[in-house]
């Protein structure tokens, strides 16, 4: 499947300057309540209208963070990365190296707008593909937001008619991302916030968990000696 147009020029808020962006940077640092409005207005108003239904609250990108500093995690993988709120925030507030997998291009062209937007774009790479494309992938880290949701949107330029949904296809995917980690070297680290559908595998000890959020996120470690 072609990648999707990249949203005209009039989509393109002429006031998201670089000021504008570094004061949106200061308030996710200071973890301002303000800073997911702020953020969102940097999507074109169909992705803005569901950012709160589907992608990750700044709050909770800050807490993901502070585990990816205190980890010392490098290279990090979204799977099911939407938008990109999650990455390019998450690089706002660290040195990573996020790539973002998402299967709908249309939303790989709007998160790499973002990536620009928000000057991140050297450590922020968006990929268009399924859960197979992560098996080439290398990363120290993976976040998982139940990357195999269905999205509705209200506007066909978004809708990516070419990407199905089904109980089948979720279950499939699934299975691969558990079948992933498995194969994953040991130290690796896993971020769950909301689960991903599936199990992770028994390999992997939970060293933090965090709930008075809006959800429950999670920080897994791949156990050193690789039992299952």
């Amino acid at each position: 499947m072609a990648f999707s147009a990249r949203p005209p020029s009039s989509d393109r808020r002429p006031d998201f300057d670089s000021r504008r962006v570094r004061l949106i940077a200061a308030a996710i640092r200071a973890g301002q309540a303000s800073a997911d409005v702020a953020f969102d207005a940097a999507f074109p108003v169909e992705l803005r209208d569901v950012s709160a239904h589907y992608w990750t609250p700044v709050r909770v990108v800050r807490l993901a963070a502070t585990w990816l500093r205190e980890t010392r995690a490098r290279t990090v993988i979204d799977i099911g990365s939407g938008a990109g709120k999650f990455c390019v925030a998450a690089a706002l507030l660290t040195r990573c190296r996020f790539t973002g997998l998402e299967h709908r291009a249309s939303l790989v062209s709007a998160a790499r707008d973002l990536a620009v937007t928000f000057g991140v774009a050297d450590r922020v790479t968006f990929v268009y593909g399924g859960i197979e494309a992560a098996g080439t992938m290398d990363a120290e880290a993976y976040y998982l937001f139940n990357p195999f949701g269905e999205y509705t949107f209200s506007s066909a330029r978004f809708a990516d008619p070419d990407v199905t949904f089904s109980t089948g296809s979720q279950q499939r995917d699934i299975a691969a991302t558990a079948a992933l980690l498995s194969r994953a070297r040991p130290g690796t680290f896993v971020i769950t916030y909301n689960g991903f559908g599936g199990s992770v595998p028994q390999s992997y000890e939970q060293i933090d968990v965090a709930t008075r959020l809006p959800g429950t996120l999670r920080l897994w470690k791949k156990r050193e000696d690789g039992v299952s």
